[in-house]
């Protein structure tokens, strides 16, 4: 382009000359950084994990601030709750709240069940109480949280990037937080038709002894996923599962073992734990999905701050 155009302009013009040759460079320079930086950049993709709500629960206007502040973030792909949507008792009121609390977020959101959402007896019949309700009732709760959400399933999957996203529902009859057969089966095949993808799982109860024992109830049967050999089996025979994201625990960041090396379970899969939603003070997780890695970060939303030294990279699994 130099030789076409500068002959065209005659030597007393110097000046001019040498402005065109600057331009020239400057433009040929802009756009090979423009063309470098395109293949620098990634752009992840952004999901926000919400800990229990418990609906309608303590303190709404602060759960609220939570999805004015969730809304703000304009690279967020999607919002999971990761159970327990349900303050108590799983009741037509408590699923109405979740229902209009839930209508404000701006991105799609992705619900599971945990146990306070189906597990227990209305209060009527409790006496006020949490006691198991019978299946019957159970199941009709299953049903309503599944209607209220527009779900076409309790337990679903969804290809995000590079990843394949796994969102298990607690359907048991007996475990607080376990999975039935019917999932467990349809577990197995969604990750047997996926062997050579990564994945992330998300299910409302942490995988065994991801946590120390800071309380007493931690690690036990109650607060695991269950049934915990089959589990194991399925994770061991699934190598390229490697995060599992998890609430239940009720695990705050101030929590030594909330992001720590006990967190890595049968050497390949990270459990990301939540803290809930009903407590005096919040934080949520946000998952950074890159092509190679998940960057974890945590945010305070008391300090509208995030947490730098809670920050976690881990790197996904080769195909």
């Amino acid at each position: 382009m130099t030789r076409s155009l500068l002959p065209f302009l005659p030597k007393s013009c110097f000046p001019q000359r040498l402005m065109l040759i600057l331009a020239l460079v400057l433009s040929l320079a802009l756009s090979g950084c423009a063309g470098r930086g395109e293949e620098v950049v990634e752009q992840p993709h952004h999901l926000v994990i919400l800990g229990d709500p418990h609906l309608p629960g303590r303190d709404v206007p602060k759960k609220e601030k939570v999805v004015e502040t969730i809304n703000s973030w304009k690279d967020v792909e999607m919002v999971v709750a990761v159970g327990d949507i349900c303050a108590d008792f799983g009741t037509d009121e408590e699923y109405a709240f979740a229902r209009k609390f839930f209508s404000r977020l701006h991105s799609p959101f992705f619900p599971i069940t945990g146990n306070h959402d189906y597990f227990y007896a209305d209060p009527d019949i409790g006496k006020g109480r949490l006691v198991s309700g019978s299946r019957q009732s159970q199941e009709a709760k299953l049903a309503k949280f599944q209607q209220t959400f527009a779900l076409p399933s309790l337990y679903y999957s969804r290809y995000v990037g590079d990843y394949l996203l796994i969102f298990l529902s607690a359907d048991h009859a007996t475990f607080l937080a376990g999975l039935s057969e019917k999932q467990l089966a349809w577990l197995r095949r969604e990750l047997a038709e996926n062997h050579r993808t990564p994945t992330i799982i998300v299910f409302h109860a942490p995988l065994d002894k991801t946590l120390r024992p800071y309380r007493h109830w931690i690690n036990t049967p109650d607060f695991i996923a269950q049934p915990v050999q089959e589990v194991h089996d399925i994770l061991a025979d699934n190598r390229q599962v490697f995060l599992w994201v998890s609430g239940h625990t009720h695990t705050p960041p101030s929590e030594e073992s909330y992001a720590s090396e006990v967190n890595l379970y049968d050497g390949h899969v990270t459990n990301i734990h939540n803290k809930d939603m009903n407590r005096s003070s919040i934080w949520t997780n946000s998952l950074f999905l890159y092509p190679d890695r998940v960057v974890v970060k945590t945010y305070s939303h008391d300090d509208k701050a995030w947490l730098p030294h809670l920050e976690r990279v881990i790197e996904s699994p080769s195909p």
